[in-house]
């Protein structure tokens, strides 16, 4: 990652005391939410009824509330995005926290336990912060993945170094969808969550995850991760797969001004070796 000055990493790792202990508690109130009926609306209900998407349960509304007002309690000059409020709480600064309460919401109401809780914190744009909630990891529990940038790469504060068995041929990749065609290099999978994913990607138990269409919520705590952990970004931009340091403000697609919300592209996480070859293909 970027090398920082050592008032920055003070300032970066107080941000991340704060990101962990809120992911925290998010995953706390998920878990204690886990076999309620809990009650369900649709951002992109059909008109004939018939196709259900983007699932919004109560407590993806309650934890981001949550999270919403410890920002603006330890960092009121801070700015937040999050997924289900457009409100804002100091528009514009430097420093913006991205908020995705429950990333893999439709597995979360359906019961299949592969959902995640994931904030991310970006200086000018650039990913300073990661911190992850998974409802399971690499230990087989449920915890939180976090970095700062400059910093190590966490697993509920212990280091993570990913074990890489020789014997194992052919590794994970994470996609959109499940692949038609093989590729000699991994084997696929969905895990229905792109923080998961990107948390995963760092912990090594994914060689790569590429996203169709994310929004900054998804990814942002994760390509943290991800970089802190020493792996490559690549996003689609103007045509061609080009590296990434920063989020930059996009257009709304209907009038308005440019916005780091508005933010979405196709991006490839993970090893570099295997970030060019999915870029490649």
């Amino acid at each position: 990652m970027t090398e920082v000055c050592e008032s920055e990493t003070q300032e970066f790792e107080e941000i991340e005391r704060t990101a962990v202990e809120l992911a925290t508690l998010a995953g706390a109130e998920i878990q204690a939410a886990l076999g309620s009926i809990m009650a369900v609306k649709y951002k992109g209900e059909s008109p004939d009824k018939t196709l259900w998407r983007d699932p919004v349960s109560e407590v993806d509304q309650r934890v981001e509330a949550l999270i919403r007002a410890r920002v603006a309690e330890r960092f009121p000059e801070h700015d937040v995005i999050g997924e289900e409020t457009v409100e804002r709480l100091s528009r514009p600064h430097e420093c913006v926290w991205t908020v995705d309460p429950i990333d893999g919401t439709t597995n979360f109401v359906n019961g299949f336990p592969m959902f995640a809780a994931s904030i991310g914190v970006l200086q000018r744009g650039r990913p300073v912060v990661g911190a992850v909630w998974c409802s399971t990891g690499h230990t087989l529990r449920p915890g939180v993945y976090h970095a700062c940038v400059g910093g190590k790469f966490r697993f509920e504060n212990s280091d993570v170094t990913p074990k890489l068995n020789p014997a194992v041929r052919r590794r994970l990749a994470g996609v959109p969808t499940t692949a038609t065609v093989q590729d000699k290099n991994w084997e696929t999978r969905k895990t229905g969550s792109a923080a998961i994913e990107c948390a995963f990607v760092a912990a090594g138990m994914l060689r790569v995850a590429r996203f169709e269409s994310p929004n900054i919520w998804d990814v942002a705590g994760g390509i943290a991760l991800v970089e802190a952990a020493g792996g490559a970004v690549r996003q689609w931009r103007g045509g061609k797969w080009e590296s990434m340091s920063r989020f930059a403000p996009e257009q709304p697609s209907i009038g308005g001004k440019a916005d780091l919300r508005y933010w979405r592209h196709p991006i490839v996480v993970g090893a570099l070796e295997a970030v060019d070859h999915m870029c490649a293909n």
